[in-house]
């Protein structure tokens, strides 16, 4: 005979989740480190269900509906934890920026534009449109989809 599940009300399920996950602290420094390489090879391995829901023709609405309606929280996230973390954060990514940076460095560095011309001159715009084209080059080459 079917039966209904139980299940909880979902204010009493954060409740308990809000008092018990904070005191993991521990066993997420402990997990998450190692779990980095199995992450990255899964990533890796999903390349062709990534390609087929990309493809799905209804695609553009489910993000249009995973986005809808999200503005307040993304408001409250902000003032309630990012300010917070902003400044940390940043000093945690220093070397991360530093290396992801570097090959866009050095593409910049070796490139050779034309002299600037009279204000609105078509020549100002083909200097900005080589660096575009130049930086993009380089991004798909470091994403590994160079053509």
């Amino acid at each position: 005979m079917p039966r209904k599940l139980v299940v909880k009300a979902a204010a009493d399920i954060a409740r308990k989740w809000g008092d018990v996950t904070p005191g993991k602290s521990a066993y997420y420094e402990a997990e998450t480190p190692g779990a980095s390489a199995l992450w990255e090879a899964n990533a890796k391995l999903a390349k062709g269900t990534f390609k087929g829901a990309m493809a799905d023709p209804k695609i553009a609405d489910k993000f249009e509906g995973g986005v809808k309606g999200k503005a307040a929280k993304f408001a409250r996230k902000v003032r309630d934890v990012g300010i917070a973390r902003f400044g940390p954060g940043v000093s945690a990514a220093v070397s991360d920026m530093a290396e992801g940076f570097t090959p866009y460095q050095g593409v910049l560095a070796a490139l050779e534009v034309p002299d600037r011309g009279p204000r609105g001159a078509d020549q100002n715009y083909a200097i900005g449109k080589k660096i575009g084209d130049e930086l993009h080059k380089k991004r798909l080459a470091v994403l590994g989809a160079a053509s």
